[in-house]
């Protein structure tokens, strides 16, 4: 990591805008939670209502868990596409940094706080409910995003399009 008089360049970030977090660097963290959960996630997973979960993810029984996360306030506030998820998942999570507010996160969704290097769950999500048939369908339209991703690793062209699908 690069540093500055001391500073790393993330530091240097965060001290000239406190209220936002390096989205990346939680969607990293959080991935990285559920990882060693033993769940496999995939950012930017576009679900059938065409929204874009930030981080889905999907468990060796075959649960799904989607991951909202949230880089500030003004990111929080200005953003409620994560309240139709609910019917995309069996549990749903928002990723958020120490520094955040955490009272703010609604009782209906988990919270993790997270960093570029992990995570922790610190209040479970409510257990939602998936009929089979939109299980299955999710479980395929995760699988083939993942492949259609995996297959378009070093394609020419690849990086205008990493998230199709």
């Amino acid at each position: 990591m690069e540093q500055t008089g001391g500073m790393s360049l993330d530091d240097v970030a965060s001290a000239a805008n406190p209220q936002i977090d390096d989205a990346q660097a939680l969607m990293r963290g959080a991935a990285r939670l559920l990882w060693h959960m033993g769940f496999s996630a995939i950012p930017e997973f576009i679900l059938p209502d065409g929204r874009r979960a930030d981080l889905a993810a999907l468990g060796r029984k075959g649960e799904i868990t989607i991951i909202e996360i949230k880089s500030g306030i003004a990111d929080f506030r200005a953003d409620s596409k994560w309240t139709n998820y609910s019917g995309y998942c069996d549990r749903l999570y928002f990723a958020v940094s120490q520094r955040f507010p955490h009272d703010v996160i609604p009782e209906e969704a988990g919270l993790i706080i997270a960093d570029g290097f992990g995570g922790a769950i610190v209040r479970e999500s409510p257990v939602l409910t998936l009929a089979p048939a939109r299980r299955k369908a999710l479980t395929l339209r995760f699988a083939r995003a993942a492949a259609d991703r995996l297959m378009r690793t070093g394609e020419p062209g690849s990086e205008s399009n990493p998230v199709a699908g």
